[in-house]
């Protein structure tokens, strides 16, 4: 297919158009999981809304399978193609904060990286990811977990408009009085409608926030877990975010070097307050005397960023959501540790949700939202020989807490799992109605390189 396009220029962009050869190409096709390795036919690095509506135009014309990348943080590796035209939004990541409105208008290629240094000089902020490199079109068009949705939701709560094209080349915007039903479907819908050229999203006051890891040997597993789900589940306020997390122990200065570089437990705390008021709230956390403490009062920006996962790693992620999280589910989550990659920057994280997250589960499509709790291993190894193991791994993870998981499931949380799993993120009734939102918008089903919506035929 590449040959058919050598020199070509979709009609109308003005970016930057990188074919194999040129030699910005190669980073320009890398994306965050290490396993992926696709070489698309071209690289049309968009700069404006234009230059998107003449990429996708340029794709279907030439019968061109089309790839939309933001952050390129999506596990599977969808941001790109083999073959094909990758429509890359990462120059169009420009950020307007308007403190008055409390309203930010982001680019579709930003990062929250981008959106949390913009905000941070107001105060002001909403609920991001767990790490700054990740894409906001595609976090929020997914639903958005990040470590304040107990206080303020998910990311795609915020939402009050988006702008996209779509299959067609037209550009759209849909909110609460546009577009309405496509509104509905771009919170939690994903990339399935259109190529996202900016978000606005609603911003919250945040005049100061912490930051906690307290970490013990992997063995206090069992009894960290259970008291961190008591601390939740005694009426932890929503202001404290957080989770439990296995991790290898990192050659940080607050970390004995005897647990550098060993599986370790942890236990942190994302505090919508002072260091006094995280103390005081994660007093219970403390009292069972870990091996490593760090507590800071953090900017927001450098809050969201202190737990950035480093790029060019091999991933495989999962997720289950869990209705409840008894002593028996505690210990298989910690049992199944045993087989984590190790040493790596693998984590194996258990979740709570609630609060906000649950108080608006009826609105939007996303019926994982009644889960009490979410446990995500986040594989992460170099060694290509590793790639089973880890892999397996994740797995069996999600096998072992079964007997409590609701069958729903959070799907920027994995990669391909398959069409179940896509329904499953849904529910059959809202995926049967997005997929008559699909219909609309995307009938020949352009956008399908994402957790796919099928569209609803006869379209």
């Amino acid at each position: 297919m590449s040959d058919t396009i050598e020199h070509a220029r979709p009609p109308g962009f003005g970016g930057v158009v990188l074919q194999g050869g040129d030699p910005a190409y190669d980073e320009a096709r890398t994306v965050f999981n290490g396993m992926i390795d696709k070489r698309p036919a071209m690289i049309a690095q968009c700069e404006t809304a234009a230059d998107v509506q003449a990429a996708v135009r340029y794709g279907t014309g030439r019968d061109l399978e089309v790839a939309v990348r933001g952050g390129g943080h999506g596990v599977a590796g969808t941001a790109v193609t083999d073959g094909g035209l990758v429509v890359d939004l990462r120059r169009m990541n420009s950020v307007q904060i308007d403190p008055e409105a409390r309203i930010a208008r982001i680019g579709g290629g930003a990062t929250w990286g981008d959106v949390d240094r913009a905000c941070t000089p107001y105060a002001l902020a909403t609920t991001g990811g767990r790490v700054s490199t990740t894409g906001v079109a595609g976090l929020t068009l997914g639903g958005g977990s990040g470590w304040f949705e107990r206080k303020w939701g998910l990311a795609c709560d915020a939402l009050v408009s988006v702008e996209l094209v779509t299959a067609d080349g037209r550009l759209v915007i849909a909110d609460e009085t546009r577009n309405t039903e496509l509104f509905w479907a771009l919170h939690g819908g994903g990339g399935n409608f259109g190529a996202v050229t900016s978000l606005t999203l609603r911003l919250q006051p945040l005049p100061e926030c912490t930051l906690a890891l307290l970490l013990w040997p992997a063995d206090a597993g069992p009894q960290v877990v259970r008291a961190y789900r008591d601390l939740i589940e005694a009426g932890a306020p929503d202001d404290l975010g957080g989770a439990v997390v296995y991790l290898t122990g990192p050659p940080e200065e607050f970390v004995p070097e005897h647990l550098q570089g060993r599986l370790l437990i942890g236990a942190a705390a994302v505090y919508a307050g002072n260091e006094a008021e995280t103390r005081d709230v994660f007093a219970p956390m403390f009292a069972l005397a870990p091996e490593a403490v760090m507590v800071a009062e953090l900017p927001y920006d450098a809050l969201q960023s202190a737990l950035d996962d480093p790029p060019g790693f091999r991933n495989y992620w999962s997720a289950e959501h869990l209705s409840t999280l008894p002593d028996a589910a505690v210990q298989a989550f910690c049992d199944r540790v045993v087989d984590m990659p190790n040493p790596s920057p693998s984590q194996q994280m258990v979740a709570p949700w609630g609060g906000q997250v649950l108080r608006a589960a009826d609105r939007w499509p996303l019926p994982h939202r009644n889960a009490a709790w979410v446990v995500h291993p986040f594989g992460l190894w170099a060694d290509q020989a590793d790639d089973e193991r880890g892999i397996r791994w994740a797995r069996d993870l999600c096998a072992d807490l079964q007997e409590w998981a609701t069958g729903y499931v959070y799907l920027n949380f994995i990669g391909n799992e398959g069409q179940n799993r896509v329904i499953a993120g849904f529910g059959q009734e809202n995926y049967e109605r997005l997929a008559r939102v699909k219909c609309q918008w995307d009938p020949e089903n352009v956008f399908h390189l994402n957790q796919n919506i099928e569209p609803g035929w006869p379209c």
